[in-house]
């Protein structure tokens, strides 16, 4: 995972490069380019997604 490059002005939780996290994949509504919500992370407007190229999927879990 790259953890590197947090903006200067993002007020949040940050991922820490070896952790395991809970996320959302969903699609941008503009461009269509799939971005990660880490669930239970808070973070001011207006960041609240992350990069997909920034995440190494490690397993997936569907819930009917």
């Amino acid at each position: 995972m790259n953890d590197a490059q947090r903006p200067a002005d993002y007020v949040g939780d940050w991922p820490e490069a070896g952790r395991v996290y809970p996320v959302r994949v969903l699609p941008h509504v503009r461009s269509g380019q799939p971005q990660v919500h880490v669930l239970g992370f808070y973070a001011e407007r207006p960041y609240g997604a992350f990069a997909a190229h920034r995440f190494e999927r490690v397993a997936d879990v569907w819930l009917n």
